[in-house]
């Protein structure tokens, strides 16, 4: 991160493009990432469709935006431990395994979200 003692305007423009940036590396180094974009590009338009209400409306799309968010998460979590190395360790494999379970328990939410809005 080039920079850090921008101040201001100049740092929120800065952290844009560091957000850009990752949610690139993102697209191109993680297949679950686009995977789980797919899933919110087809479910965005069904949300606001099947959704009677503002708030379901809100919560449909939001269950999956939490899906994205803590898959991001999680491939920061991936990169740091793959950072460290490639060699088996348990606490790198512990660290993996607990950001996949996080995933699938944004899926899980996500699921759980759309089942109790529509039937």
């Amino acid at each position: 991160m080039a920079n850090q003692n921008a101040k201001g305007l100049k740092r929120l423009i800065n952290a844009c493009f560091f957000s850009v940036a990752g949610f690139k590396a993102t697209w191109q180094h993680e297949e679950a990432f686009r995977q789980e974009v797919a899933l919110f590009v087809v479910t965005t338009p069904l949300a606001i469709w099947l959704g009677q209400t503002a708030i379901e409306k809100v919560l449909l799309i939001g269950s999956v935006v939490l899906v994205l968010l803590v898959e991001l998460l999680n491939s920061a979590v991936e990169a740091v431990v793959d950072r460290v190395g490639f060699e088996h360790h348990e606490l790198s494999g512990r660290a993996k395994d607990i950001g996949s379970a996080a995933v699938m328990l944004s899926l899980i939410w996500a699921g759980v979200t759309w089942a109790l809005i529509l039937w």
